[in-house]
C-alpha cells in the first residue's frame, strides 16, 4: 500500500499535485478538513463531537481527527493508498498516525514536501486571492503570518519523517509537469523498494 504525506506551506501547490498523483496511483485523498465536513454533513458520532468543539471555536483535538483517517481507513481496505493532505501538522499528530497506520498492517512511504520560497508563496496566494474570493488571500500581512506558522508548527514534522528516510524535498517552483514528474520519480523508487 502506497501511502504519502503530502506537504507544504499555503499556496505550495498541494492541491494541484495531489490531483495528479491520486488519478495516477489510484489513492485515496484523506484531507482533514473535508474528513471534518463529511462527518459533520454525516452526523456521525465523531462528527456531532466535532460540530460541537467547531462551534465554540475551539480546535477539533487529535483524537478525534485521527479517529475520522482510522473511519476512512477501515472503509477502504482494498484502496491502492492514501494521501495525507494537511495532516500531520505536528509531531504527536504524526506519531499518532504511524500508530494507527501500524494497527492497519501499513506505514507511511514516503512524505514529500513542495518546497517554494516566502517571497514566491506570498505572490501565488495573493494571486489566488483575487479568484478564490478567500479572505486570507487577500491581506499580505495575513499571508505571510500563515507562511510563518506553516514554518514555525509544522517544519519539526519534516524532521520526524527525515529521521526515518522518508523526507523528500521537491521544487514547488516550475513548470506543474516537471514538478509532477519529479514526485512521481521518488514515489516510483518507493515502488521499486515495495517489489
Amino acid at each position: 500500500m502506497l501511502n504519502i504525506v503530502l506537504f507544504g506551506p499555503p499556496g505550495a501547490g498541494k492541491g494541484t499535485q495531489s490531483q495528479k498523483l491520486i488519478d495516477t496511483y489510484n489513492l485515496i485523498h484523506l484531507s482533514t478538513g473535508d474528513l471534518l465536513r463529511s462527518e459533520i454533513a454525516a452526523g456521525t458520532e465523531l462528527g456531532l463531537r466535532a460540530k460541537t468543539l467547531m462551534d465554540q471555536g475551539l480546535l477539533v483535538p487529535d483524537e478525534v481527527v485521527i479517529g475520522m483517517i482510522d473511519s476512512k481507513l477501515k472503509e477502504n481496505k482494498q484502496a491502492g493508498g492514501f494521501i495525507f493532505d494537511g495532516f500531520p501538522r505536528t509531531v504527536p499528530q504524526a506519531i499518532s498516525l504511524d500508530t494507527l497506520l501500524q494497527e492497519n498492517n501499513t506505514a507511511i512511504s514516503c512524505m514529500i514536501a513542495l518546497e517554494v520560497n516566502e517571497e514566491e508563496l506570498t505572490k501565488r496566494l495573493l494571486l489566488r486571492g483575487q479568484t478564490s474570493g478567500r479572505p486570507d488571500d487577500q491581506d499580505e500581512v495575513l499571508v505571510r503570518k500563515r507562511v510563518q506558522e506553516y514554518n514555525t508548527k509544522t517544519a519539526p514534522v519534516a524532521d520526524f519523517y527525515a529521521q526515518q528516510g522518508k523526507f523528500h524535498g521537491v521544487n514547488g517552483i516550475g513548470e506543474i509537469e516537471d514538478i509532477f514528474n519529479e514526485t512521481c520519480r521518488i514515489i516510483d523508487g518507493y515502488l521499486g523498494q515495495a517489489k
